[in-house]
């Protein structure tokens, strides 16, 4: 490998032989940030819609395969990531620090998707914005909200896939992965065996979809350029302002989750400024990489800086990048009611119970990685009964909507994790009267085995 630049240097008239090899147009478009070549889609979708007008519909086909693929991965993304989420955690382990977290997490979920939808329904930033084609949703009749309740338990887990009925297939899942994690600590070899067989398929399943959904986000750019671009030019300047308002929505739905957690932390007598200071750097890595899952590392850091415990925030950060999705919970909330504003559908209590539901559920099977809450929002549209087509006006500022919600998610994290290790004795440095929580002796234990006191 050292005498490959003397030899490209040789073959090369212009002698820059210290120059590394060209990447190919496909590689240097592979390189460029996501969220950047989003941003430009946007930009460029707006600007050509406004220049071309109603004749830039040519290029729907573009627009409507990227909804296409977004649906195609709706149903394999639920199974499989929740039947593995739910499996990876041990029976034994899902105790009480486990308890907590799933308490915490779910609660705080369920807060921010009732107040996601609350400021939606009250601002409604889809008022006055019409796209063709969606008057018949006015029409359907939303089913009783027993019979919705009834419903998520399948008749036929198969027929349910195939009709796409969202709650159904998580309760499917939830159970399957429930019974798999039991398998798994079975003292009986041939049956701990076959799920150990079976947690491998899945897992490879789950890397399957997710190496799919990279893809599709790679395609994304030439999708959102397309629908923003046929929106806009349908609609004109008219469809700037909606967007804007449904952002204003989103990020003051933050804002007011973030007061929540000052107020827990408050009442868990947690000093706010340390806190804060701590988790300002997560706070921007996420807000900067969209990724909890990718923030980790540094909000691990942070939670030793609180003088959290390895024991607690070993657990509960993973824990949270997977099933703790509270500015997703808004983003989905407030979009479905936009959604139904611009097809001039009217909400009834059992379509928005079930918004709700599928988001507080959907968190817990989806991953922390940029472009997740698209599919959440695929799953609560579509379990709405609500057409597909106003999404394309949601998936063009869906980078701008994503980076407020990871900062959301990532501090709910971190809330959820110091509030969980100052009810559990010992697992805070404060409380524990040493200088850290992890000490000599723990640091020794075995990679990947935290004690749970």
């Amino acid at each position: 490998m050292a005498d490959e630049p003397q030899t490209t240097s040789a073959a090369d008239p212009s002698g820059s032989s210290g120059e590394p090899p060209r990447r190919s147009p496909w590689g240097r478009y592979l390189d460029f940030p996501l969220i950047w070549k989003l941003a430009v889609a946007l930009v460029l979708g707006v600007v050509a819609g406004l220049a071309v007008g109603e004749p830039i519909t040519v290029i729907e086909p573009l627009g409507d395969i990227f909804l296409r693929l977004l649906s195609m991965l709706v149903m394999p993304l639920i199974l499989l990531t929740l039947v593995s989420g739910v499996a990876s955690v041990s029976p034994t382990t899902l105790g009480r620090i486990g308890g907590k977290a799933f308490i915490y997490y779910l609660v705080t979920t369920a807060f921010a998707m009732t107040a996601g939808i609350g400021l939606a329904l009250l601002i409604s930033p889809g008022a006055g914005l019409t796209l063709d084609g969606t008057e018949e949703v006015e029409e359907q009749s939303a089913p009783a909200l027993s019979q919705v309740l009834t419903d998520i338990v399948p008749e036929n887990i198969f027929s349910a896939l195939a009709d796409g009925r969202v709650l159904a297939v998580m309760f499917f899942a939830l159970v399957a992965g429930v019974a798999l994690a039991f398998l798994q600590d079975s003292e009986e070899e041939r049956l701990s065996s076959l799920a150990a067989d079976l947690r491998r398929f899945v897992d490879g399943g789950v890397e399957l979809v997710f190496l799919i959904i990279r893809g599709v986000l790679q395609y994304s750019p030439i999708g959102v350029f397309a629908l923003i671009a046929v929106v806009v030019g349908e609609t004109g300047a008219d469809a700037l302002l909606p967007l804007a308002k449904l952002t204003g929505v989103v990020y003051g739905g933050i804002a007011v989750q973030i007061v929540v957690y000052t107020v827990i932390l408050l009442l868990f007598r947690a000093p706010i400024g340390r806190f804060f200071r701590a988790a300002k750097e997560p706070m921007l890595t996420g807000f900067v990489t969209r990724s909890s899952s990718g923030t980790l590392p540094v909000t691990s850091q942070a939670a030793e800086k609180l003088g959290v415990g390895k024991g607690v925030y070993s657990f509960t950060l993973p824990l949270g990048a997977t099933i703790n999705m509270d500015g997703t919970a808004i983003y989905v909330g407030a979009a479905t009611v936009f959604v139904a504003d611009v097809t001039g559908a009217q909400l009834t209590l059992a379509q928005l119970a079930t918004v709700a539901a599928v988001g507080v559920l959907a968190s817990v099977g989806t991953a922390g990685v940029p472009g997740a809450g698209l599919i959440m929002l695929t799953m609560a549209v579509t379990s709405a009964g609500l057409p597909m087509g106003p999404v394309a006006l949601v998936a063009g500022i869906d980078a701008i909507l994503d980076m407020g919600r990871t900062v959301c998610n990532v501090t709910g994290d971190l809330t959820g994790t110091r509030v969980i290790a100052k009810s559990e004795k010992g697992m805070l440095a404060e409380d524990a009267g040493r200088a850290r929580p992890d000490s000599a002796v723990e640091r020794e234990e075995a990679p990947g085995r935290p004690r749970i006191r």
